[in-house]
């Protein structure tokens, strides 16, 4: 497959220099940071949904399985709207997409804040999805713009923006939320009024310097795969992140549950386990991106999972401490897996970062959702702790690493 020299243009409209005028800013640190700290606003908004879901099924007498449902509502708007949005943007330059992205999530706070019923609850979550959906792929575009070549840095500081907010929303919404009920979730609107001032001052420096940059990131990127090569890697990754995204799904929609039934924790208490775990998640993420840069992605991605089946098999039969002293090593190792995954794949194919980035965090959120839905489904049926025994074979699927082609190696013309 060859890529037109055209693909490695910038999607970034003309600013008042001109692209001879322009030069390249190397590793944007402050650029870079506050596309994380976007992150970290927006998906401290996104964990903040399930985190109410205990105090929604109480509230408005749910099922797991409507549980599952809210959930899914939320990843496929999310998910299904993702690639499009990158492979437009890729074409059609949209800087300020990603601060009327945000504006759309805060609608969908407000909804979700006010809703009364459960057919509300899913509109407010598929408005909150869309939100997501336009964020996502245009912040890691300007990630990828800011890295000066190196991308797993990059990357990952952007995906630890958000895995720190996934870690802080469930703690925050143990404080704020379930101590004054469903309209306190209103206060999580301030957040997402940050999210757009940043990401107003992101969009003014991609207009100014986003050219020059792109120029400058296509020099370093690589030739990608073959057709067959890339074939191959989508199929492979697909059963990675299938592993992956339905595994996090069961702690990150379940877990809580999970602990109330087997320990009987409280609500709040569970939630602080739930903290534990997603706080591993964001402190294990950096790791990822330049180890990466140095050894190869595939060498993340094995050591991710493999290193963390033996703490996911054990998982189920540990007691309370046991419990919360496995779910740290689970999300430091699992957490590397993601940044070097979307690396690969825009390795693979160069000069389409907006469309590999929202098909990768599409799939996440499209994986994430199908796999909470059906959980759900299961836990009804089966309940909740055979769900855990169930889900904790998955990071085996890691085996399929063996069959990624390696990116490091110049394709043949």
């Amino acid at each position: 497959m060859t890529t037109d020299a055209s693909t490695l243009e910038p999607a970034t409209a003309p600013s008042s220099d001109t692209p001879g005028t322009q030069k390249t800013q190397g590793f944007v640190l402050r650029i870079v940071g506050a596309a994380a700290f976007a992150h970290l606003l927006n998906d401290l908004i996104q964990a903040m949904l399930p985190a109410v879901f205990p105090m929604l099924k109480t509230q408005f007498a749910l099922s797991f399985a409507q549980i599952g449902m809210i959930a899914l509502t939320y990843q496929a708007t999310a998910s299904l709207l993702q690639p499009w949005v990158g492979l437009y943007t890729d074409k059609h330059p949209k800087p300020y997409l990603l601060p009327c992205g945000m504006a759309i999530t805060l609608v969908g706070i407000a909804l979700l804040a006010t809703a009364g019923s459960y057919p509300m609850l899913l509109l407010a979550s598929a408005v909150v999805g869309v939100g997501s959906a336009t964020f996502h792929p245009e912040a890691s575009r300007v990630a990828r713009m800011a890295s000066g070549g190196r991308f797993g840095t990059a990357q990952s500081t952007f995906q630890v923006g958000g895995n720190t907010g996934s870690a802080i929303g469930p703690l925050l919404t143990a404080l704020i939320v379930i101590p004054h009920g469903q309209p306190a979730i209103a206060w999580f609107i301030v957040a997402a009024i940050a999210a757009i001032f940043v990401l107003f001052r992101i969009t003014n420096w991609t207009l100014q310097h986003g050219h020059a940059q792109m120029k400058g990131v296509a020099r370093k990127a690589g030739e990608g795969l073959t057709r067959a090569g890339m074939i191959q890697a989508v199929a492979v990754i697909c059963v990675l992140m299938f592993a992956k995204f339905v595994y996090i799904a069961a702690i990150t929609n379940y877990f809580t549950f999970y602990l109330i039934q087997r320990f009987h924790l409280s609500v709040q208490d569970s939630q602080l386990y739930l903290f534990i775990f997603l706080a591993a998640v964001a402190a294990g993420t950096f790791a990822g991106g330049p180890v990466g840069d140095r050894i190869g992605r595939k060498a993340v991605i094995w050591i991710s999972f493999l290193g963390v089946a033996p703490f996911a098999l054990a998982l189920p039969y540990a007691n309370l401490f046991w419990t919360a002293a496995l779910a740290i090593p689970i999300g430091l190792v699992m957490s590397s897996a993601f940044a070097a995954l979307v690396v690969y794949a825009q390795e693979a194919v160069p000069g389409r970062v907006g469309m590999v980035s929202g098909m990768m965090f599409g799939l996440m959120f499209g994986i994430g959702g199908i796999g909470a839905a059906g959980l759900g489904q299961l836990a009804d049926a089966r309940g909740i702790v055979w769900v855990f025994h169930l889900t904790s074979f998955l990071p085996l699927l890691g085996l399929a690493t063996a069959f990624l082609p390696d990116t490091r190696k110049p394709r043949a013309h």
